[in-house]
């Protein structure tokens, strides 16, 4: 029998991660055309932008995949995950879906290379690891115990 969740999810957590980034995008552009100094900080590549993006990309996709081919959820505020997930890249870090989204959101911000578009990665990165990483931490740990427990010594939580 699978265990609810010890927390129950708040309302970040029905905002996927990938839907923060893009809002917190909107939010660096309008900061960007509203204020002169935020393009004084210019860090454009666009080879970086090619390798960061396709690597969250394919990341991202990965830890999806393996999701769905194990038969759990996928989507962060799901009560429940059928099963513990240690396969694929999963067996490299416990979050590639994030690492995937702070990938990308790198890759963006390195494309457009201004100072709040910069601050985007840092965000999304922050996002992830102090709001949905310890609520999904603490489900798994109420939901598969020891195994789980385990799995914390083995694999770190981002790379």
């Amino acid at each position: 029998m699978i265990a609810a969740a010890p927390v129950p999810a708040r309302w970040y957590h029905r905002i996927p991660p990938p839907v923060w980034m893009l809002l917190l995008f909107l939010d660096a552009y309008c900061v960007q055309n509203s204020f002169s100094w935020a393009a004084l900080v210019y860090a454009r590549s666009i080879p970086l932008t090619v390798v960061l993006a396709i690597a969250g990309m394919a990341l991202g996709l990965w830890g999806e995949r393996t999701f769905h081919k194990a038969g759990t959820e996928v989507m962060p505020a799901s009560r429940t995950n059928k099963k513990l997930v240690t396969s694929g890249p999963f067996r490299f870090t416990r979050n590639p879906m994030y690492v995937g989204v702070v990938l990308i959101a790198l890759g963006i911000a390195f494309y457009e290379g201004t100072l709040p578009f910069l601050a985007v990665p840092v965000l999304v990165f922050l996002l992830c690891n102090f709001a949905f990483i310890p609520y999904e931490e603490a489900k798994m740990q109420a939901q598969h115990g020891d195994a789980y427990t385990d799995y914390l010594h083995h694999v770190r939580r981002w790379i």
